[in-house]
């Protein structure tokens, strides 16, 4: 017998059956050898009739019948190898396009000196309103000079987060020699304060404030247009010892100070031997001013104790305290009510202690004395010993700017800065515009307000501009109309033309501020925001609402690199913590 017989002889009924029908399918010879009466299987199995060959065949072919699966699999992987090559080739282009705006940050092109018989444009201040206008100002027109103390633009709506070291104060300045140099025409710039305008002669007088001083520190500057945009100052309100003892919040020097006072506060509260009752003042923190400035630096600050220096001071876990002060009836009074009552009800879980209808009367190296209104009405007097006091309320007239309201009559009622009309000319004068928090427009003094008003300072210049070139042409044309030989129809139907264009230019609206909504971050990866939405307004809060927080905040800043840096100081803080250090 042979090897394959013997082989086969060990097998069960059963396999031999499925065999069998298997061998139907698969070739004539094996299914001849099966059916033969003659084979060594006929004799060891009894014999399948048809019947029973068909019902196998049917059994196997509908085993075997899905075979569609495979096909729905790779459908399946065909839209994620689509969404691969999306994700790759927007990753490539994104690169392309952050590389190419870094480049030309780095690669200024030439820039041309502008004709000295044109106007004298000054522009004061390199804030939101100074440098909106600047940056959409057609400096080809004018003869542009910025007069500013300090040679950069700040980002202010992330100086809070400066203060805790969430965001590096390199970050959130943008050089103005930058924004300058990137122009098409040449730019002055002087970095001075100017202390004095003289509007009737049309000067400026302008110092060098810097530590290093040359034989010229003072001199005079010219204009024939001027914009102030110099910003507004810390108001106190008359208040005793707050100018004395509290930190403010406006500069990048103020976010260095209040930075370097939170750790002195800690490393003080650790010093060997100090009494409960001082580390428990040490380590209260005040806050004055529930706009968003003031809540989100304290919404910072408890992030960064929770976050931070718990972990590498445990001993003060539990004796930190952050406490917000509000004259007002509630905090982020220009927000909707569902967002206020979230935003207290978040700091209620953060451990921030909100006291509003709370007035400051008096302010001393340790305590602050306020007059606080309770449920029923009465008033009671409650001292706070605190270890940093900041300050985040109100805005003051710059002495600058006071002097030149004392010169214009028409200014004399004003008491908050210079009164401007719709076309934000400074009322009483014809050649100055005020822009910004020093300017009185009918509008709540802020950043976005001021960049309006400056791109809008900017569509008129560069409309006077065109204006005037329009007027002197039709003048050329006019004085040599019918004087001269020549086509007299043609030069009058140019005439006629060129007078239609310049009423068209001429057609330009008053400034009108449209609110493109509110933000403000709370603490604890929470936001709240209340965004211009169609014919209304859009409130929402939470997770989320802090995401699109920082893409707002990432997509306003005014360059390639400061949207680079903020993002990178975003990553260092959430991977290894903020910086615990003094200095």
């Amino acid at each position: 017998m042979t090897a394959t017989a013997r082989g086969m002889m060990k097998l069960p009924a059963s396999s031999i059956g499925r065999n069998i029908a298997r061998g139907i399918a698969s070739s004539t010879s094996r299914r001849t050898f099966a059916t033969s009466p003659r084979s060594f299987l006929t004799r060891a199995r009894p014999s399948l009739d048809k019947n029973q060959l068909r019902r196998d065949f049917r059994r196997a072919y509908a085993d075997a019948a899905p075979a569609p699966a495979p096909a729905k699999k790779a459908r399946r992987f065909r839209y994620f190898r689509f969404l691969w090559r999306l994700t790759y080739l927007s990753a490539i282009a994104g690169t392309a396009y952050l590389a190419h705006g870094v480049w030309e940050l780095r690669h200024p092109e030439e820039q041309f000196e502008p004709d000295p018989s044109k106007k004298n444009l000054v522009i004061l201040g390199t804030g939101w309103g100074a440098v909106s206008l600047l940056k959409k100002l057609d400096t080809e027109n004018y003869n542009v000079i910025v007069i500013s103390p300090r040679n950069y633009f700040l980002f202010t709506p992330l100086l809070p987060s400066c203060t805790t070291g969430t965001v590096e104060h390199r970050s959130i300045m943008e050089p103005i020699r930058s924004i300058t140099r990137h122009k098409q025409a040449a730019v002055k710039f002087y970095e001075a304060e100017a202390t004095k305008i003289d509007h009737v002669n049309k000067i400026i007088t302008i110092d060098d404030n810097s530590d290093i001083k040359g034989a010229m520190s003072k001199t005079g500057v010219p204009y024939d247009m001027l914009v102030v945009s110099v910003g507004a100052e810390n108001a106190t309100f008359g208040i005793p010892g707050v100018r004395e003892n509290a930190c403010f919040l406006k500069e990048i020097g103020d976010a260095q100070q209040i930075r370097k006072k939170i750790m002195d506060c800690v490393e003080t509260a650790t010093f060997k031997d100090q009494s409960p009752e001082e580390i428990e003042r040490l380590l209260h923190m005040v806050v004055v001013g529930g706009g968003p400035t003031g809540v989100e630096f304290a919404g910072e600050l408890q992030d960064f104790f929770d976050q931070d220096v718990k972990k590498w001071v445990p001993e003060i876990s539990d004796k930190v305290k952050v406490t917000l002060i509000e004259a007002l009836p509630n905090v982020l009074p220009m927000f909707s009510k569902q967002l206020i009552d979230y935003t207290e009800s978040t700091f209620k879980e953060e451990k921030i202690t909100i006291k509003t209808k709370t007035a400051v009367k008096k302010v001393t190296e340790s305590t602050v004395e306020a007059e606080a209104t309770g449920p029923d009405g009465k008033k009671y007097t409650e001292i706070l010993p605190y270890g940093l006091l900041v300050w985040a309320t109100g805005n003051a007239v710059r002495p600058v700017v006071g002097d030149l309201m004392s010169q214009i009559p028409a200014q004399k009622d004003s008491r908050r800065g210079l009164a401007v009309n719709e076309y934000l000319v400074v009322q009483g004068t014809h050649d100055i515009w005020a822009v910004g928090d020093c300017a009185v427009s009918g509008y709540a003094p802020t950043a976005q307000v001021a960049s309006q008003e400056g791109s809008f300072l900017a569509r008129l210049f560069n409309t006077m501009a065109k204006t005037e070139a329009i007027e002197d042409h039709i003048h050329d044309l006019s004085s040599t109309l019918n004087l001269k030989p020549g086509n007299a129809a043609e030069i009058a139907k140019e005439i006629e033309e060129n007078e239609k264009q310049l009423r068209r230019i001429k057609d330009i609206k008053p400034f009108h501020y449209t609110h493109q909504g509110s933000l403000a971050y709370i603490g604890s990866d929470r936001a709240v925001a209340d965004v211009s939405w169609l014919n209304g307004n859009f409130a929402t809060g939470g997770g989320l609402t802090y995401l699109f927080w920082r893409s707002a905040y990432l997509s306003m800043c005014f360059s390639t690199r400061n949207r680079v840096l903020v993002v990178i100081d975003w990553a260092k803080s959430k991977v290894f913590g903020r910086d615990v250090s003094r200095e």
